[in-house]
């Protein structure tokens, strides 16, 4: 069992060995169990971590984002059965790609429409699209080649990103497979066209407000700029150094700025209370925020055995998939010492998170760093929390 030094120490040691900052929080059953803070937010002028520092989330985000679009369903607002072309026309025919057994392709129509399933479970078919550098990927290439008329437009809507993308070749049938990806992208555009409302607007009602999350959102306002922790990047020799800026411009408010979804900041206590009522059955201090079995719906993994080799990695070993989370299928596998259906995901800058129902346990651990070394410093937070529980 740890104790909440041992906790301290690691936190510490993680910083003596290079980490900038980070911070980490562990409650049960709505009650704080650890809070801790090290390191420096902006190293160079010696602002230290604390609980009002603002991370970038990356792709945490989906889990706010995939959390409305379930609150949606249980609402009655669509079936998971659902064709996604029912909100978005443009997506009523897809093609993909057929390997021939000579290592070349052909483009086939799919047999199936791309469902709100296959969406919230990332088997559309897409992977991301990020970069126009050159690559032996073909469903990459018919992305690439989508992408140019926005690249030429400057900047993008996510719903004119969509839009653009249903002319890609999918890389699989949908449903077969599992690839991470354009699907959240797509489960954006199916909350707008839903409510007929924007995402951000959405998720502040169904989510921040009722939580009281003040510090989590996609845009700037009041002090948020001035309390985000500095982007740093492992350099060739070992140092850190100044990471990318563009990554922080889709926060700027304005709608030159949206393109990429992927946009939500939060605190670690912040984001705490998102994974406090997923632990807890949709309650948090008192009142229901949406149905306990919704959320075991969510959590379910929802991965057949070749899906599974698709997932299947030392990050997630030990994990399944469901909608728009990882969750515990096999905890001997994975080394996990959390319970079987404990679910979560991470941000591509190092955060982490995880919800444990079987004891009510919420988990957030924030570093933001280039790369993020997630498979070190993830897997010893990962541990060293469960240890804390009694």
């Amino acid at each position: 069992m740890s104790k909440t030094k041992d906790l301290d120490l690691l936190l510490r040691r993680f910083v003596e060995g290079g980490l900038p900052g980070c911070g980490l929080m562990i409650t049960q059953r709505g009650k704080t169990l650890y809070e801790h803070y090290e390191g420096y937010a902006d190293p160079e002028k010696k602002i230290p971590v604390t609980e009002r520092s603002v991370f970038r989330m990356a792709s945490m985000s989906k889990i706010p984002m995939y959390t409305t679009l379930m609150m949606l369903y249980e609402r009655g607002c669509f079936n998971l059965t659902d064709p996604i072309s029912d909100f978005l026309p443009e997506w009523d025919q897809s093609c993909y790609y057929v390997q021939l057994p000579n290592g070349d392709y052909r483009v086939e129509p799919c047999k199936n429409k791309i469902t709100i399933s296959d969406t919230l479970s990332m088997k559309c078919g897409l992977p991301y699209c990020n970069s126009q550098a050159p690559t032996e990927d073909r469903t990459m290439q018919s992305m690439q080649e989508c992408m140019k008329p926005l690249l030429e437009q400057g900047h993008y809507t996510n719903r004119e990103h969509v839009r653009a993308m249903s002319k890609a070749i999918l890389a699989f049938e949908p449903g077969t497979h599992w690839i991470y990806g354009f699907s959240s992208e797509l489960a954006v555009a199916l909350i707008e066209a839903i409510t007929g409302k924007g995402v951000d607007d959405v998720m502040q009602e169904f989510l921040f407000d009722p939580l009281g999350m003040d510090e989590t959102r996609s845009r700037y306002f009041g002090d948020i700029e001035s309390r985000m922790v500095k982007l740093l990047a492992i350099q060739k020799d070992g140092s850190l150094g100044p990471g990318p800026t563009f990554f922080d411009a889709k926060h700027i408010p304005g709608p030159e700025h949206e393109q990429g979804w992927a946009r939500l900041f939060s605190t670690v206590r912040d984001y705490s209370k998102l994974m406090s009522m997923l632990a807890n059955g949709g309650i948090y201090e008192g009142r229901k925020i949406m149905g306990r079995k919704t959320i075991d719906l969510m959590r379910a993994n929802g991965l057949n055995e070749t899906q599974l080799k698709d997932f299947d990695g030392m990050y997630n070993a030990g994990y399944g998939y469901g909608y728009g989370v990882r969750t515990i299928i096999d905890p001997a596998k994975g080394n996990l010492n959390g319970s079987l259906g404990a679910f979560g995901w991470t941000g591509g800058f190092g955060t982490w998170c995880e919800a444990d129902p079987a004891e009510g346990v919420g988990i957030v651990y924030m570093h933001n760093l280039m790369p993020d070394m997630e498979e070190y410093y993830h897997h010893l937070v990962r541990v060293a929390a469960y240890g804390l529980i009694e």
